[in-house]
């Protein structure tokens, strides 16, 4: 029993969602074509086509008798695949759609635009680009509030809707990021699965015309201890690493978090940035018929199949094994010749269009760059470059085998373009053409063994799909969820007990070091790193000459979103805005991955909804647009989802690199202060996860007015020089963020907690808005007064210590900075080896 949705919104004439269409997918008997073969006389072919036609009425005009009826339809047999010309002859031919994705109400919409039975290769095209991954069918209503509420930014170059959002951050320079999924390849296959996400995302930034300069990659795995962690972890870890470092471009942050929501549905989630000068923007329109369509790149073979119609786009169940394609497999070395082959190729002006081949592969990129120009295309597929001699039309079209770019190139620069990709060593081929479009508009149209297998109108791919309504509903379990405070269960309270805590928590999965992760990345190749992990923000130098740079950071919290999605969205938003702000930057533009469970489900779509609302009020009060992203649904094993998991990204400019603020304290004497307001919140804290398993209760509030005063402090202290070292206080509150500016270069700290809240909600609280900061001597007063000035409560905590000495808290006894550093370092050793 297939199920559908209750609304589609798309203007088209298809019946009402559910109901099923009399002949497609009725067993009707096929119609048969006799045995004899076609004549070989005169070939129909894209070019000789109106001239038959014109033959045909010349003929009825000159004997007033019709001419004769053209040959049946070869039948499936004779030719060995399926044509247009076959499938307009056999109308009632049964075809799996249902096993590709597609519902019923959606194949009866491609007949009606058709005007006939989809072929063999059509209809896979239509159930690729018609998966949720590539049509974001469930999700386009609730995203055009990004557009709708997106503020006013005059740097902003490009937005939603192409393949990475691109910003100026000065005259000359411009930046482009963008971060998307890989989830359920890596579950299947981590290595590969890992490593192609970082190749996939590295592709979009170069088809934008920059050059791709450093990738982050925020993760989540199931509990820490449970043996798939075990068998995924180590291969993600080993594939981002592996082909982030073949390529040379520095890994410069991102997350690392345990929680059993998601045992068995990892999330690697990767995100990549890249430079280019203003005037090397690209655009993906194939615009100027005659203009050629050429594939350069890896040639193409049978890896990746299927993988966003039924892996990205399918809940995991039991049964999900025979039906998981394979992953793509990533060849880091080819990709790097690719991307030297189109820089130089952008810089000669070479190109008129260009397009990365990803998800959807060859599919994906004819049709979205035919669309976009407003154009049609005549391809030809017996030229494209095959791994595999014996694959069909429609597994080249649906290949998803990787480091492939489709560029558009007027004939007069084909042979310097072949020219250059054959000094990279990377295979360039001419597959077909740009057409000017027909009176109905464009039209796609791929040819092969000389028979005509698409005709599709390009728009009907990349733009028109379905557009769902999905049922709504709060999930009836958040009313009891919200009453189960976590401000309720038992805390410490002792000195002894608050100091086993503190040490507890330092050695939690999601606290630890994360160094075993990060060695495994190069993260200073380049040597334009100016920050990475474990700070807060991965810091880049763009400009030699003026020390010009950028802040990134990428953050989330799920189980924030779980207790209040449209809270929890807007929380993920102000911790990587903090973060970005810590380091002097000043933020500018955000990019985000929405990691969801099935939006089949009306809870998990009312959870989506509220946190997409969130994001863009978010933004709007930020004054921060969001340039692009992406959907990641179905994150489920059965009936049990992920939490909610909004992505967020944030992007600053720094105008000199060399006033950025670290994270850990450097001069024994500094006063160290902490800004911003503490409450009692321990509700969705890593304290209640780590100490009880409990989630509950309401997030901490979130103030985004607070967020930017507290954003102004921080670039203002850093331009004068107030700040040595600057760290947010989020996941584990005060405490974590004391031991991490400890260790981070080994400076201990005497620190004496305020009067008014108890001590220990005073270090394992999580209210945002929060920074600790440890200030040059003799320029307290000043700074004190710059926080007053700009209305952000100052509190001064006490001193930084002399190196390898001790963390000191009145009230705790002390704690040596090699004991925290044992605790602090040695989980992730002990899990993974």
């Amino acid at each position: 029993m297939t199920t559908t949705p209750e609304t589609i919104v798309d203007g088209s004439d298809t019946g009402p969602a559910g109901e099923t269409p009399e002949t497609p997918g009725a067993q009707a008997p096929e119609a048969q074509a006799p045995e004899a073969q076609a004549p070989e006389a005169v070939e129909t072919t894209a070019e000789n086509v109106e001239e038959i036609a014109a033959a045909e009425l010349a003929e009825t005009e000159s004997t007033g008798e019709p001419a004769p009826a053209p040959a049946p339809a070869p039948t499936w047999k004779e030719v060995g695949f399926d044509t247009v010309a076959r499938a307009t002859g056999t109308p009632f031919e049964h075809q799996p759609y249902l096993e590709l994705g597609l519902q019923d109400d959606e194949h009866a919409r491609i007949e009606q635009i058709l005007g006939r039975r989809p072929t063999e290769s059509e209809i896979a095209m239509y159930s690729i680009m018609w998966s949720e991954h590539c049509s974001y069918k469930s999700s386009k209503l609730h995203l055009r509030q990004f557009g709708e509420k997106a503020p006013r930014s005059e740097r902003l170059l490009a937005g939603i809707g192409e393949n990475a959002g691109v910003v100026r951050v000065s005259d000359r320079l411009a930046v482009t990021f963008k971060v998307e999924s890989h989830n359920h390849p890596s579950f299947v296959e981590p290595y590969q699965g890992a490593a192609t996400g970082v190749g996939g995302i590295v592709r979009d930034i170069l088809a934008m015309g920059a050059r791709p300069i450093a990738v982050m990659d925020p993760l989540r795995f199931g509990a820490a201890d449970h043996e798939d962690t075990r068998r995924v972890l180590p291969g993600v870890i080993a594939g981002i690493g592996g082909y982030g470092n073949c390529l040379g471009l520095p890994n410069i942050g991102g997350e690392v978090v345990f929680d059993e929501c998601y045992q068995g549905n990892p999330l690697v989630n990767a995100l990549c940035v890249g430079v280019l000068p203003v005037g090397r923007l690209q655009s993906k329109a194939a615009t100027g018929p005659g203009n050629l369509v050429v594939l350069i790149g890896a040639k193409t073979g049978r890896d990746g199949i299927g993988g966003v119609s039924v892996l990205a786009s399918a809940t995991f169940d039991a049964e999900s094994e025979q039906r998981r394609p394979s992953v793509q497999v990533g060849d880091p070395f080819m990709e790097k010749l690719l991307i030297e082959a189109c820089l130089e190729i952008y810089d000669a002006g070479l190109v008129v269009g260009i397009q990365d081949l990803g998800g959807a592969g060859l599919t994906c990129a004819l049709a979205e760059t035919a669309a976009a120009g407003g154009t049609g295309m005549s391809v030809n597929l017996d030229l494209v470059p095959l791994r595999e001699a014996s694959m069909d039309p429609a597994e080249v079209l649906a290949s998803e085998s990787q480091e492939r770019m489709l560029l558009i190139v007027t004939p007069e620069n084909l042979p310097v373009v072949l020219s250059i990709c054959s000094r990279w060593g990377v295979v360039a081929t001419a597959i077909g053409e740009v057409v000017a479009p027909e009176a109905g508009g464009g039209r796609l149209r791929i040819w092969w063994r000389n028979e005509l297998i698409v005709d599709v109108p390009p728009g009907s791919l990349s733009d028109d799909g379905p557009v769902y309504a999905r049922p709504m509903r709060e999930p009836a379990d958040r009313i009891l969820l919200l009453a189960d405070r976590a401000e309720t269960l038992p805390r410490p309270s002792t000195a002894d007990e608050l100091r086993a805590t503190l040490l507890r928590m330092a050695a939690s999965p999601n606290l630890c070091d994360k160094t075993w992760v990060t060695e495994q990345y190069d993260r200073y190749v380049l040597g334009n790193t100016v920050l990475a992990q474990p700070e807060d923000a991965g810091v880049l130098r763009i400009d030699e000459r003026s020390g010009l740079g950028v802040a990134l950071s990428v953050d989330g919290n799920g189980r924030f979103a779980r207790l209040d999605p449209y809270t929890g969205a807007k929380l993920a938003l102000a911790e990587a805005y903090r973060n970005v702000a810590v380091t002097g930057a000043i933020p500018v533009a955000v990019t985000n991955c929405l990691n969801f469970g099935s939006p089949e489900d009306p809870g998990v779509m009312w959870q989506f909804a509220e946190a997409v609302r969130g994001l863009a009020d978010g933004c709007q009060e930020l004054g921060i647009p969001v340039t692009g992203g992406n959907v990641s649904f179905y994150n489920q094993t059965g009936t049990t989802a992920i939490h909610p998991t909004p992505v967020v990204g944030v992007l600053g400019v720094l105008g000199n690199v060399a006033t950025r603020v670290p994270m850990g304290f450097a001069n024994a004497g500094d006063p160290i202060f902490i800004l911003g307001e503490t409450r009692d919140e321990l509700s969705g804290s890593e304290w209640a996860h780590v100490t009880h398993g409990h989630l509950g209760g309401t997030p901490p509030t979130v103030d985004l007015a607070a967020e930017q005063r507290l954003a102004g402090v921080l670039a203002e202290a850093a331009r004068v020089g107030h700040l040595t070292a600057a760290h947010d206080l989020s996941d584990g509150g005060l405490a974590q963020a004391l031991v991490e500016a400890c260790l981070r270069r080994g400076f201990g700290a005497q620190i004496t907690l305020p009067h008014g809240l108890a001590p220990f909600a005073q270090l394992f609280s999580e209210s945002a808005a929060r920074v600790l900061v440890s200030v040059s001597r003799g320029q307290e007063a000043a700074f004190a007064a710059l926080a007053a000035e700009r209305g952000v409560p100052c509190t001064a905590l006490g001193a930084v210590r002399a190196p390898s000495s001790v963390l000191a808290i009145d009230g705790l006894s002390d704690i040596p900075l090699d004991e925290l550093r044992e605790a602090h370092t040695g989980t992730l050793p002990a899990l993974f080896g």
